[in-house]
């Protein structure tokens, strides 16, 4: 496991749920593209974000505490649209996607959430189940640490795929989730849309029964005692790229060094 970040104030994954962080992401937000050097803290590496859902998503981005918030922290995204970000070279923070927003007396979204009421998370986290992805720039060694996590659940297909001109230091491949769950999801952990019984998302089975074995807590808080089950056997299977439960280190953690970063959501054959 890699060290657990302290997180920005705002309300967390439920704890039970949440993984002991196995990365953290590294991201900020200037509309400008700068090179991407682990040993100046001035540079940045730059996170291209594309949506290739076939509807409008709306990005959300939580800074580790220590780290700036970015600005925006949250975005709307129309189908085929893409957009890059300059991220700080020492930043550590999550990145997912909204879904099935709506503005009426506040803006409120069906998936990955973030609570504040506004487009803009401003320091508040997504509320499961939500794909994340996760990145820590420039970390031990001077590599960067990243993964997609599916320990809080499953909202949309996501794809992060490194970038890089200085060889492949490290674990340095594509992490994620490309397959579409929803549909295929336990009909124990499917979130559906009340109004025309969609399938918007998939819960962690940790979230649907709050039982310790599936929340890696209480006397299932070690490596040695919290295992894969069959639910969390649904997603690995599905995804053998993305984080499937807390210590799901080994197939699900990547890094690189002197990368910048594709985030794609629902990507197409193409992108894959």
């Amino acid at each position: 496991m890699w060290p657990t970040p302290t997180w920005a104030v705002g309300p967390l994954p439920p704890i039970n749920c949440a993984p002991p962080l196995h990365t953290r992401a590294h991201i900020h937000t200037t509309y400008a593209t700068t090179a991407h050097d682990p040993h100046n803290q001035t540079l940045s590496a730059t996170f291209t974000i594309t949506n290739e859902c076939s509807n409008t998503i709306w990005p959300g981005i939580l800074s580790g505490a220590g780290t700036p918030q970015l600005s925006p922290t949250g975005f709307s995204l129309e189908a085929g649209q893409s957009t890059s970000i300059s991220v700080p070279a020492s930043w550590s923070g999550r990145l997912w996607a909204r879904t099935h927003c709506t503005q009426d007396s506040k803006f409120t979204c069906l998936t990955g959430d973030c609570g504040s009421g506004t487009l803009e998370c401003s320091g508040s986290g997504a509320a499961p189940p939500a794909t994340l992805a996760e990145f820590t720039l420039n970390g031990a060694g001077g590599l960067d640490f990243f993964d997609v996590s599916l320990v809080d659940g499953y909202n949309l297909p996501m794809l992060v795929t490194p970038q890089t001109q200085s060889g492949t230091a490290g674990n340095c491949t594509a992490a994620g989730c490309i397959a579409e769950l929803n549909n295929a999801c336990p009909s124990e952990l499917k979130v559906t849309e009340a109004g025309n019984g969609e399938d918007v998302a998939c819960k962690s089975a940790c979230e649907a029964f709050g039982d310790p074995q599936y929340c890696c807590s209480g006397a299932f808080a070690t490596p040695d005692t919290c295992k894969p089950t069959s639910y969390s056997m649904f997603f690995k299977n599905a995804c053998p790229k993305a984080y499937s439960y807390a210590y799901d280190d080994g197939t699900s953690t990547f890094t690189c060094a002197a990368a910048d970063y594709v985030i794609t959501f629902c990507p197409s054959p193409s992108t894959r």
